[in-house]
């Protein structure tokens, strides 16, 4: 399946989800676990936008990447996972994902020399699943967790607690739109 294809089926699935929460709870934040996260999310937000609604709410999930570079961390250092925050910006394709090790306290123990390989490993997980399962699947699993622990940040968040979670969405405090 080429990257087109992945856009065009999953862009349709998405925008059934997405008319349905337009019609029928347009208050919601619509949390986005998608492929090519990166082309669907902002498709997404102006079909949002066009039906008058806040295209800022529709939120493509990129935790998936944070919790691998969170977990590849960990078995560097010997270190628990759930106190490693790498934070990953980019997209969720291959080089696009740019996980930053400097701004984690226990990612900056690891040898610089260690760096570049490390980023490869994030990079490639997602294909790393695939070709171990054949090409007859994804991470479903990680991506089921990676949703969970964001759905859970945008609980407390709506709850006025403090959380910062990645995310692929539409911003207006850059030039960039996404």
């Amino acid at each position: 399946m080429t990257r087109d294809d992945l856009f065009k089926t999953n862009a349709g699935i998405a925008k059934g989800i997405v008319e349905a929460c337009a019609k029928y709870c347009p208050a919601a934040v619509l949390g986005m676990i998608v492929n090519p996260v990166n082309s669907v999310v902002p498709a997404m937000a102006e079909l949002y936008k066009k039906k008058g609604l806040d295209p800022m709410k529709i939120v493509g999930i990129t935790t998936l990447d944070v919790v691998r570079a969170n977990k590849f961390v960990g078995e560097i250092t010997g270190k628990n996972p759930n106190f490693i925050n790498i934070p990953v910006i980019g997209g969720h394709a291959g080089s696009t994902i740019m996980p930053v090790f400097s701004q984690d306290k226990i990612a900056k123990t690891i040898a610089e020399d260690k760096i570049a390989e490390l980023d490869k490993h994030v990079q490639n997980a997602g294909t790393d699943v695939v070709d171990a399962k054949g090409g007859k699947g994804s991470a479903t699993l990680s991506m089921a967790y990676a949703g969970a622990r964001f759905g859970k940040s945008v609980l407390a968040g709506l709850a006025g607690r403090r959380r910062v979670e990645g995310a692929h969405c539409k911003r207006d405090v850059t030039g960039l739109p996404y």
